[in-house]
């Protein structure tokens, strides 16, 4: 029977929706006859990423909870109670076979409905810290797939799987050398190279953190391809020379990587996952304006096995300018660094997911 029909449902930020296309792509692999519907929340990001990917979304009207009082708030018991209606009818329409979560507010009340119906749930948590939605539904879903040890401290211990987080597969099968990548950017062979990495809209204490340390890099001898954001691009092109590279957005990330000797970066779960494969040393610069600060959980994993720097962000004005010019005159710490977060990568995880969807079926 190849007529499978899935629901995935999973947004609010790219971190969310990545993650959800991936194992889509992979069950398609599968069941090339699966009939795919994706639900989200109306106004967010998903709505444009997923029918870019080739998928149907339906949208629901929620959002999480502010932290504060306000009226977004108030209206929350009435967007919960739309959803979870909204959710029946898509679920009783579209009849899925199982139904696949993958963090947000969204998938909240699809997942609820979904394991109200015995429908089989696969859950994927992305972080090291467990998100507030799929928190509430552990006890309700069949497998939860993590990307980190010790989740038994959110999740039942018996339907935990470690599969890792999906990451995108021309960075699995990475075949750039990095010869090629440094003709590709028009950098010289001879001179080490920083990748900084801000995320796709970018990170304003990264990005004045880069352009204070110019001086310092210049003084080192390296040579920066900075991507500082869509929203930062205009406020930052200047400061391109030819040691310094400035981009709002990589479309080649597999050769910016292959390129660089060291690479800074936020601690979101995608690019934590994606940078053990890359296997490269890393410090990271934890965005401490996160839901229960998960990536300064995130790289705290990493940096308690020596696979990662981590400098927080009140930490940077101290201590940036020297762990930084230690970490690139020393050639032995960045061999271990990069040994050490290499240890982590899970590589196959968009497979194993669907595969423990599988198991699911068959049952």
């Amino acid at each position: 029977m190849g007529n499978y029909k899935f629901i995935l449902s999973g947004g609010g930020t790219g971190g969310h929706i990545y993650p959800a296309i991936a194992i889509a792509n992979q069950l398609k692999e599968m069941y090339p006859d699966a009939e795919f519907l994706f639900v989200g929340a109306k106004d967010r990001m998903e709505m444009e990423k997923v029918p870019q990917a080739g998928y149907n979304i339906e949208g629901l009207w929620i959002s999480g909870l502010q932290r504060k009082l306000t009226l977004k708030n108030m209206l929350f018991p009435l967007k919960v109670v739309s959803s979870l209606y909204k959710s029946n009818k898509i679920i009783k329409k579209f009849k899925p076979n199982a139904v696949i979560g993958t963090g947000g507010f969204a998938s909240g009340p699809l997942l609820r409905v979904a394991a109200g119906k015995n429908i089989p749930c696969v859950l994927q948590e992305q972080n090291s810290y467990a998100g507030i939605t799929n928190k509430l539904l552990s006890g309700k879903v069949q497998k939860i797939c993590v990307a980190y040890d010790a989740m038994e401290r959110f999740f039942p211990a018996n339907k935990i799987i470690k599969t890792g987080n999906p990451v995108r597969k021309d960075l699995v099968e990475m075949k750039v050398s990095k010869q090629e990548a440094l003709e590709f950017f028009g950098l010289k062979q001879d001179k080490p190279v920083l990748l900084v990495l801000g995320g796709s809209l970018g990170a304003r204490r990264i990005n004045v953190l880069i352009k204070e340390q110019l001086p310092l890099f210049k003084s080192l001898g390296v040579q920066v391809i900075w991507q500082c954001g869509k929203l930062y691009y205009e406020e930052y092109k200047e400061c391109q020379n030819e040691n310094v590279l400035v981009f709002d957005f990589l479309n080649k990330m597999d050769y910016a990587y292959a390129a660089a000797n060291v690479i800074i970066s936020r601690a979101g779960a995608g690019s934590v996952s994606e940078l053990s494969i890359v296997g490269k040393p890393v410090i990271f610069i934890p965005s401490p304006n996160v839901a229960e600060d998960h990536q300064t959980k995130n790289a705290l994993a990493y940096a308690d096995k020596n696979a990662a720097i981590l400098i927080r962000e009140k930490e940077l004005q101290d201590n940036f300018k020297t762990v930084f010019t230690d970490l690139f005159q020393n050639k032995e710490k960045q061999l271990e660094l990069a040994k050490n977060i290499k240890k982590q990568a899970l590589p196959n995880a968009t497979k194993n997911i669907a595969l423990e969807v599988q198991k699911l079926l068959k049952k």
